[in-house]
């Protein structure tokens, strides 16, 4: 197991506000010294803001398009790699972001649209798809993309990107990577699915309490609040292991084949029952760009975007670096968003939506994004 982030939240009024910039930084790279001393690869550390909207009130687009290249001129100076100034939640401010996106390399941002107590705002929705296809238009091969996502029922203090924000005093969380684990728990389960669950109960109940302990002894040194680990399945940044392919263990088949529904809902059973204080979406994510095996079964059309809503009815974190066709309408975006948000809703979950529309490409085709964190497959057809 690996650390694949210790996230820092601040609370800014402004976004000069270097201090405070600076002392999440040291504070991220103590935590990172400690955890490496009791022998865990630390992958990256992360600073969330609460939302960009309360410290970037009354501006012109200019003036806050100007206030944020300055706060990204801070990240580069820091060596800050990571960098999230939170949720946009009204449609004048998420139009801001494809904006924010162009200007900058190291800022990512989200839009929110919609939760269980409102409902959907169908508002935000549309402005979201507007600014994923913008974003796709003006980044190279659509990848600005990764930098933004839209949510639903996401709290405060999830770790992850793109979603992470923050609300409250000073605090951190963790994400872990975890699917080597899951392939051990499933590799000696012998097609079994209840030892399989057993196996992996046991294993994550061992490794988290470690790093739990490791955490809260960091959290009294500094005083500093804990906000838990988020427990999801992630994928593996090294390509070398995959979801799909431990998946594989227990089904008779293909991940996207008939067991995949049942396999994602079990994952998810243990993910959220681990013993140790869980935060963010804790369950299972399936990044189709960033999992080799995924992006192979998504090559075979062994799975579609209609399949991948309907696991997230049982896991994870919804729609995740998925490549559609760069001609695709706004209308039909909004229409995913939507989709997703009725799940959400519905069941009252955590889902995101992190989509990829590849400039000058139909579906079939390759994705061409040269980056260390993707890894390309064909683009799905949107029906």
């Amino acid at each position: 197991m690996k650390i694949r982030t210790i996230t820092t939240g601040i609370l800014l009024q402004s976004p000069q506000e270097i201090d405070t910039i600076k002392q999440a930084v040291e504070f991220n790279q103590q935590a990172k010294y400690v955890f490496e001393k009791f022998g865990y690869e630390v992958q990256t550390t992360r600073i969330a803001t609460n939302s960009w909207e309360e410290y970037l009130q009354d501006l012109s687009t200019n003036e806050i398009i100007s206030k944020i290249q300055t706060l990204e001129n801070i990240c580069q100076e820091l060596n800050i790699s990571f960098f999230n100034i939170g949720y946009a939640n009204q449609p004048q401010t998420i139009a801001i972001i494809p904006d924010i996106n162009k200007n900058t390399s190291v800022i990512y941002a989200s839009s929110k649209i919609g939760d269980s107590k409102t409902g959907i705002n169908f508002e935000n929705a549309r402005e979201s798809a507007k600014a994923i296809k913008r974003i796709s238009q003006e980044s190279e091969n659509g990848y600005g993309n990764f930098r933004f996502c839209a949510w639903v029922n996401c709290k405060s203090g999830t770790p992850f990107f793109p979603t992470a924000y923050h609300k409250g005093d000073t605090s951190f969380a963790i994400g872990i990577e975890c699917s080597d684990l899951v392939m051990k728990a499933f590799s000696q389960a012998q097609s079994n699915p209840e030892i399989a669950e057993k196996n992996l109960q046991l294993l994550l109940a061992e490794e988290l309490k470690q790093i739990e302990d490791i955490a809260e002894k960091i959290s009294k040194k500094f005083n500093l609040k804990y906000k838990g680990i988020d427990t999801s399945l992630t994928s593996p940044l090294d390509k070398k292991e995959s979801i799909a392919f431990a998946y594989e263990k227990l089904i008779d088949g293909k991940f996207g084949q008939p067991g995949t529904l049942f396999i994602s809902s079990m994952l998810t059973r243990v993910l959220k029952s681990v013993p140790v204080k869980i935060c963010g979406y804790s369950g299972l994510m399936l990044p189709v760009c960033e999992d080799v095996g995924l992006a192979v079964r998504a090559n075979e059309q062994t799975f579609d975007i209609t399949n991948l809503l309907l696991y997230s009815a049982v896991c994870g974190c919804g729609l995740d670096t998925v490549p559609i066709p760069g001609d695709i309408t706004i209308e039909k975006i909004a229409a995913i968003l939507i989709d997703m948000a009725t799940l959400a809703i519905k069941l009252d979950k955590p889902l995101s939506a992190r989509l990829f529309p590849i400039p000058g490409k139909k579906a079939g085709e390759m994705t061409a994004f040269n980056s260390p964190y993707l890894v390309d497959c064909k683009i799905f057809s949107v029906n």
